[in-house]
């Protein structure tokens, strides 16, 4: 066996963000100071970047001091690559990391917390990270970008470079991390991360968004192929905990062996919790019985009838509906263009999950409202929806008129 490294990122927090959301690109508007990227980044092998830094680079002032780390400095250590993703719901102990750190085959390790932000209809992995450390599991090119390091440890965001003309960001390339109008995070650079983790904050920013530290690990198992290790890795950490392939045979899809799980960030995340989910045929998934029971039913609610949605959101839309009726306006509201709520599947022609999937968001009035048009929706259906917390697509870069989406919970009185 070769050389035996171990990089554990002790009390390091890094986010799981998982993407999923509709079909349709956007990209920033009107960007006043463009994120960096490295070039190359977005292809399988890129060229060796020649960084330039931006306006806001090594030196500059930091946007959010209240977020910043030590900078991590150059690169220290051989860049080792992500291989297998280890996933938890609660931290793991670190007992069972140093079991699998001693594994045959594992050349190195690092801890990180994991969890997912949704935006604009679409579910991104999020990973909060000791920069230091976590770049060593990127590809190179990445690991070299010294731009972006700095910018994370300062407390922006570095997104992963295909999701630079896909990610939907405000006019001032701030994304929202948070929900509510809370956590929106500036972001730094594009440029390739570990497989399956979309979006890079440091360790304070994801503490700060409430995640769970430590419950993620990314495994480099060198010229050990990933999947004979899987089973050894899986006997460490029990059933109760997710194994992903993260090589070369997975890249072009989800580990079909793998169970997965979703947490969500923002003021909503009780209405998800923790949610598993089984990758299936026909771009589905089978989330987890337990989860369904307790998070889905089925109600009559004003003007639509009987909805299928999340529970913790059915009091909201009941207010909402019901205010609509009051100020006049269910006409506006067509029952028959209704086209649904809770359907758990894979965006189309992707990897990624959309509100949809935990009942979170529904469409109505489908004809006159489709994506990348202003809508004919009532704008003052539309104030209503917005007051009782729902978060509506005709406001989104590429917009989708027919789709509102829990964005925040509102009691009512």
């Amino acid at each position: 066996m070769g050389r035996r490294t171990r990089t554990l990122a002790a009390a390091t927090a890094v986010l799981l963000v998982t993407a999923c959301g509709t079909d349709g690109t956007g990209g920033a508007d009107g960007t006043e100071e463009p994120a960096p990227s490295a070039p190359g980044a977005g292809t399988e092998t890129p060229a060796t970047p020649d960084v330039t830094p931006s306006p806001e680079s090594t030196g500059a002032p930091t946007l959010d001091p209240a977020f910043a780390v030590e900078p991590p400095g150059r690169r220290t250590g051989p860049v080792t690559v992500g291989d297998i993703l280890v996933s938890s719901k609660a931290t793991l102990d670190p007992g069972v990391v140093e079991r699998i750190a001693d594994l045959d085959g594992v050349v190195a390790v690092t801890t990180i917390s994991l969890s997912n932000v949704p935006v604009e209809n679409k579910v991104y992995n999020l990973a909060a990270v000791d920069p230091a450390q976590y770049r060593l599991f990127t590809v190179a090119d990445s690991a070299d970008f010294q731009d972006q390091w700095d910018r994370v440890a300062r407390g922006e965001v570095a997104v992963a470079s295909a999701l630079q003309e896909r990610l939907p960001l405000q006019p001032d390339d701030f994304v929202q991390l948070g929900s509510g109008g809370e956590d929106a995070v500036h972001v730094g650079a594009y440029a390739p991360q570990v497989e399956q983790i979309d979006m890079v904050v440091n360790a304070k920013r994801g503490e700060a968004l409430g995640m769970v530290p430590d419950n993620a690990l990314v495994i480099n198992t060198g010229e050990t192929a990933p999947g004979t290790l899987r089973e050894p890795i899986e006997d460490i950490v029990g059933d109760a905990v997710s194994v992903q392939n993260l090589d070369a045979v997975a890249r072009y899809g989800l580990d079909p062996d793998a169970f997965l799980s979703v947490q969500i960030l923002g003021t909503f995340a009780d209405a998800v919790g923790v949610f598993n989910y089984t990758p299936t045929t026909g771009g589905r998934i089978v989330p987890d019985p337990v989860w369904v029971a307790s998070h889905i039913t089925t109600e009559v609610v004003p003007i639509l009838g009987s909805v299928t949605c999340n529970k913790y959101m059915m009091p909201q839309l009941k207010a909402a509906l019901a205010e609509i009726v009051t100020q006049g306006l269910a006409a506006e509201i067509h029952p028959g263009e209704y086209a649904g709520c809770y359907y758990p599947r894979f965006i189309a022609g992707s990897t990624k999950l959309s509100n949809h999937s935990f009942g979170l968001a529904f469409d109505i009035n489908v004809p006159g409202n489709g994506r990348g048009t202003v809508g004919e929706i009532d704008r003052g259906v539309v104030a209503i929806f917005k007051r009782w917390g729902f978060a509506w697509g005709g406001d989104w870069s590429y917009t989708d008129p027919m789709h509102f989406e829990l964005d925040r919970i509102v009691r009512p009185g």
